[in-house]
């Protein structure tokens, strides 16, 4: 392990939670909770304001509303999210070669590779450059911390929340260590901390204590070596800068248990896009398909099937999910579907459509053929029998039918469906500017016009949820920048 905390461990301060209030004036200092706002959603993220009233994330969101019933209650907008974590990881990457992001809030970084810091006083000064550096860009605030190991430096940013800075002396670890309860070790989740604590264990420095040969025999080879080298603060863990993914996935979890098969094949479908996007996003294929089925009884089915080589098609992935989905008994109702891919790669086997569409193709080929060389006579053979049992049948023939058709009177106009407002979102009227999603229902949608750069509160006005002049928006930069300065003016929240 190194003699000086040059490892810097950066987490931002409740992110998803803080962004919104730098982009929206009125919540500033207020309890705000994101997360699914449906009667099955889950807390993403809450401020501080909220979690005094013991608001946390994974909570599900009824109980939150209870708790917090005069909290602002926001879908989560990732787009933005991840524009804000770009900039972060950008001042990241500015410090050194090796930084290694763990989420869109929360990266370790290798300060001694990059060459910004040598020993304690340099790394406290990187710390705090980075602190006023991400302020500046983002209007946020991260909590740092500094040690000579990654386990350390995230102690040392948990200690440091919210807003701060900690840096762990080396020589002074162990005694720190010493008095936290076990849980403050990665891998000592609720199970371990249960079994340790029936073996009169409940401190990090009783751990260091019983010794590697009891830890062993409480909790095997593996687990027992680990821990005890944690417990004397030993982790030689390297900072990596690409972190291999292992799969790409998408679910969704359903307000009410979808019971028409139709839904949930379609549903399927719609899941399968949305994880060939996020694959080709990131440039990645994959040779395993993963479909997540969990039903109305929350027992939860995973079904795969792995191809010849990996791909990034969309059919190929859909398909495959279809098949999968056929042998899943969804009678009962479904509450969640899920699918992923797994076994990826960089590169895709190019012919691998033909596990798709193969026999598609091939039916296409042959017909193609059989013009070309007079052996489509049985295809002919079957269309004119076709024709005969219509004729049979009474129907018209193929040309009545599409005479019938242009004849036909027209079927009325279906009225558009409503416009969904998700609450916290973004929009523009043409009359009022910019502003985000109070609120909406009954055909209304409630709306406060102001901007992350507003001085106060913006006003609030009510719209019939297909009001022409009322349109989705794109977030905007939580920071204003004027085109003659390079870097940024003010953050959010401040005066203008």
């Amino acid at each position: 392990m190194r003699t000086a905390p040059t490892i810097l461990h950066l987490d931002m301060d409740a992110f998803y939670a803080s962004v919104e209030q730098a982009s929206k004036p009125s919540l500033r200092g207020k309890a705000v909770v994101v997360g699914g706002l449906g009667p099955r959603g889950v807390v993403a993220t809450a401020s501080y304001e909220a979690r005094v009233f013991g608001v946390h994330s994974a909570m599900p969101m009824a109980q939150a509303r209870r708790l917090a019933p005069n909290a602002a209650y926001l879908v989560p907008r990732f787009q933005l999210y991840r524009s804000v974590s770009e900039q972060v990881m950008g001042l990241l990457r500015a410090l050194s070669p090796l930084v290694e992001p763990l989420s869109l809030d929360e990266a370790f970084v290798d300060l001694e590779a990059g060459g910004t810091a040598w020993d304690a006083e340099s790394a406290r000064l990187t710390g705090t450059r980075l602190r006023a550096d991400i302020r500046a860009v983002t209007g946020l605030t991260g909590s740092v911390g500094l040690a000579a190991s990654k386990m350390l430096a995230k102690i040392a940013s948990e200690d440091a929340k919210p807003d701060g800075l900690v840096l762990i002396e080396p020589g002074t670890e162990r005694a720190l260590l010493a008095p936290m309860p076990v849980r403050t070790l990665p891998g000592v989740g609720p199970a371990t901390g249960d079994h340790l604590r029936r073996a009169g264990i409940t401190t990090v420095g009783e751990i260091a204590e019983a010794g590697e040969d009891e830890l062993v025999r409480l909790l095997g080879k593996a687990h027992g070596h680990a821990l005890y080298a944690m417990a004397l603060a030993h982790d030689e863990r390297p900072v990596v800068a690409e972190r291999e993914a292992k799969s790409v996935s998408v679910e969704d979890t359903y307000d009410v248990d979808i019971h028409d098969r139709t839904r949930v094949g379609l549903e399927v479908r719609r899941l399968a896009e949305r994880c060939v996007g996020r694959l080709r996003g990131a440039g990645l294929s994959g040779r395993t398909i993963v479909l997540k089925v969990r039903r109305y009884d929350f027992s939860t089915l995973t079904r795969s099937e792995t191809l010849r080589g990996p791909t990034d098609d969309v059919a190929v992935v859909a398909e495959a999910a279809a098949r999968l989905l056929d042998a899943v008994d969804t009678t009962g109702g479904v509450r969640l579907l899920g699918v992923g891919v797994t076994g990826l790669a960089d590169f895709t086997q190019e012919d691998l459509f033909a596990q798709a569409a193969g026999e598609r193709a091939a039916a296409e080929e042959r017909a193609a053929v059989g013009e070309r060389t007079g052996v489509g006579e049985r295809t002919g053979a079957v269309e004119r029998r076709a024709a005969g049992e219509r004729a049979a049948a009474g129907a018209p023939p193929d040309t009545a039918v599409e005479e019938a058709d242009r004849t036909a009177p027209a079927e009325p106009d279906l009225p558009p469906a409503e416009r969904r407002w998700p609450s916290g979102h973004d929009v523009r009227h043409s009359v009022y500017g910019h502003g985000w999603v109070q609120g909406s229902g009954l055909g209304r949608v409630t709306v406060r016009f102001e901007t992350p750069y507003s001085a106060r509160p913006g006003r609030v006005r009510t719209f019939r949820t297909d009001d022409p002049e009322l349109e989705p928006a794109e977030p905007l930069p939580l920071v204003e920048r004027r085109p003659e300065d390079a870097g940024p003016v003010r953050p959010a929240g401040a005066a203008g």
